[in-house]
């Protein structure tokens, strides 16, 4: 319990944060034409294939409204990957509440997070596939979400729950290798399972990678 509430904590944190860098206030009327049309649009198409005019087309805002609220195509796709972001955070602080297990938090993290983009396959599509890493890797989000990891993996550490050989950056790696592979892996072969159905066998795995023997069938 105590362990969950560490997390939900630095979730909400998170969420703040993530809500203050995201300060774009469009009235609903042009947010709910103009979001699912940039998804769609940037799930599609290559990231620099995509302009303004464009996203005005498909979305039926004017280019001169869009710009009354973002300054580039970036702002407005990197506003909407974060308000998901956000949404996903408080999904996964639902789904920790009351677990104790590093194990079982790290494996709801994971399942939360893969069934999160199951149901959201244009944001799946246009975090991991369609966005530039390095474009990606320059948002405030993204190393957030850094931050918020380091946290937990601390907890965990300190719990003597991870193998103490591996610190935290070896942990991230070998976290985001494995759900990026499955994300990618998902979209190479045309989308043709839920990446949810993978999480248990992929999660056995990350798990025996990082827990100390005495642990790895256990906490």
């Amino acid at each position: 319990m105590a362990q969950s509430q560490e997390i939900l904590a630095g979730l909400a944190i998170l969420i703040s944060v993530i809500g203050m860098r995201n300060g774009y206030n469009i009235p609903e009327k042009h947010k709910s034409r103009l979001y699912p049309a940039v998804l769609e649009i940037f799930s599609e198409r290559d990231f620099h294939q995509v302009d303004m005019r464009t996203i005005s087309k498909n979305s039926g805002v004017s280019i001169a409204t869009i710009y009354q609220y973002f300054p580039s195509k970036e702002a407005l796709l990197f506003s909407i990957l974060s308000e998901h972001l956000e949404e996903l955070v408080d999904l996964i602080a639902l789904h920790v509440q009351g677990l104790d297990s590093s194990k079982e938090i790290f494996r709801k993290v994971m399942w939360v997070t893969m069934n999160f983009y199951d149901t959201r396959p244009g944001v799946a599509i246009t975090m991991f596939i369609t966005v530039p890493t390095r474009t990606w890797m320059q948002q405030g989000a993204y190393r957030i979400g850094n931050k918020l990891m380091d946290d937990v993996i601390a907890t965990a550490q300190v719990r003597g729950d991870i193998d103490p050989r591996i610190d935290a950056r070896r942990f991230k790696d070998i976290f985001y290798m494995i759900s990026y592979r499955l994300i990618m892996s998902w979209y190479y072969f045309g989308m043709k399972w839920k990446l949810v159905e993978a999480v248990e066998k992929d999660f056995e795995i990350f798990w025996k990678l990082l827990a100390p023997e005495s642990l790895e069938d256990g906490r």
